[in-house]
């Protein structure tokens, strides 16, 4: 098995209000950034996966944010996987 490293960036969907998104970019204007416009804030997870490949991997990390890490109604997702060139330690 090899393990691989997922990278998850969850943010709210683009037709959900993101207050904080929105509070965050009010608070760059009032700091004259006036160019920094369309601010969402999301979350990052990163989770190491042992899995024969990295499709499995995906597979994996995939079902993970459906059943758990995300919120599908509310929230979309990305993943990106990378080889990791350590092996995990129990």
């Amino acid at each position: 098995m090899k393990t691989y490293t997922a990278h998850v960036t969850v943010t709210l969907r683009r037709s959900i209000l993101d207050v904080q998104g929105k509070t965050v970019e009010h608070a760059l204007h009032s700091l004259h950034m006036p160019s920094l416009t369309n601010v969402r804030i999301g979350k990052h997870i990163e989770v190491d996966v042992m899995a024969p490949d990295s499709e499995t991997a995906q597979q994996l990390i995939d079902d993970a944010c459906q059943k758990l890490l995300t919120n599908p109604v509310m929230e979309d997702y990305s993943i990106s996987i990378t080889e990791s060139s350590t092996g995990v330690t129990a």
